[in-house]
């Protein structure tokens, strides 16, 4: 189970990091929050942590690296949707991300 859910995680922000780059929709979003100087920064990051849950599952060091590295980022994205006072259900996805990616640091730690 533990090695599903790294892999769905890792593909999921690779494929998010990668639609930054390219969907204009995701964007708007960031434009919207006046983030747009962070665009590229965030899909540079999400895509090397999915990359890096993916790897991790071969070095543990890395697995924890990443895991931490995006558990952050999805805090730094729930402190954000609560500051424009986003919905439950639009916030949702970064609420969910972070405790799956901190979740996936605790089986790092642990194990």
């Amino acid at each position: 189970m533990k090695v599903i859910i790294i892999l769905l995680t890792g593909i999921s922000f690779v494929i998010y990091g990668i639609s930054l780059f390219k969907s204009n929709k995701m964007q708007e979003e960031f434009i919207k929050f006046k983030l747009q100087k962070y665009i590229r920064l965030v899909g540079a990051l999400e895509i090397l942590g999915g990359f890096g849950l993916i790897v991790g599952l071969q070095f543990n060091f890395i697995l924890i690296i990443s895991s931490l590295g995006l558990t952050l980022l999805m805090l730094l994205g729930v402190i954000t949707r609560l500051r424009v006072k986003d919905s439950l259900l639009v916030s949702f996805p970064a609420i969910f991300f972070m405790i799956i990616n901190f979740y996936i640091l605790y089986l790092s730690l642990t194990t």
